[in-house]
C-alpha cells in the first residue's frame, strides 16, 4: 500500500494532467492510473469532452491494454472524485483502487448548475456499493482541496 505522500504526489499529477487539458481547450479534470508497484505511472489521461471524461477514458483504454488481473492491482487517481458514469466504467475496467482528492459536491461548489458540467448527486462510493467487487476508495484528501479548487474556479469562473 501506497504512503499518503505517494497518494498526495499522484493526486498533483492528476491536477496537472487537468491543466494540461485546459490548454486542449478541455474541461480541467485529469486522471492517472499507477501499476501494482504502486510507483510507476502506466497512463494519465486528461479530460475529452461531457461524455469522454479523464476517469472514464483512461478506464477504456487501460482494460484494452492490460488484463483485469493487472488492473484490479493498479489505482485511478483523480482530483475529483469521479462521477457515477466514471465510477460505473472503472468498475467494469476492473481498476480496484481509486483515490480522489476532492469530493464531487464541492466541485457542484465551483460549476453551480453550469450546463457544460451537470454535476449529479451520486457519490462515486453508492456506485461501487452496488457492485459485486470491493473496489477500495480513498478521499477526499483534505491537503490537496485548496490547489484543486483553485484550478476549477480559474476555469469555471470564466465560462
Amino acid at each position: 500500500m501506497t504512503d499518503r505522500t505517494t497518494d498526495l504526489d499522484f493526486l498533483r499529477l492528476s491536477n496537472e494532467v487537468g491543466r494540461r487539458a485546459t490548454t486542449l481547450g478541455h474541461h480541467p479534470f485529469g486522471a492517472v492510473l499507477v501499476g501494482p508497484d504502486r510507483r510507476t505511472v502506466l497512463m494519465t489521461q486528461c479530460n475529452i469532452d461531457t461524455v469522454n471524461h479523464a476517469e472514464s477514458t483512461l478506464a477504456r483504454i487501460a482494460a484494452s491494454n492490460w488484463p483485469a488481473e493487472v488492473l484490479w492491482d493498479c489505482t485511478l487517481y483523480t482530483a475529483v472524485e469521479p462521477c457515477c458514469m466514471c465510477a460505473g466504467t472503472i468498475y467494469w475496467a476492473n481498476i480496484g483502487r481509486v483515490v480522489y482528492g476532492m469530493s464531487e459536491k464541492r466541485l457542484l461548489e465551483c460549476t453551480g448548475d453550469h450546463p457544460e458540467n451537470p454535476t449529479m448527486s451520486l457519490p462515486s462510493a453508492t456506485v461501487f456499493a452496488h457492485g459485486q467487487k470491493p473496489i477500495t476508495l480513498e478521499g477526499p484528501f483534505p491537503e490537496i482541496e485548496a490547489e484543486t479548487l483553485a484550478l476549477q474556479r480559474d476555469f469555471w469562473s470564466t465560462r
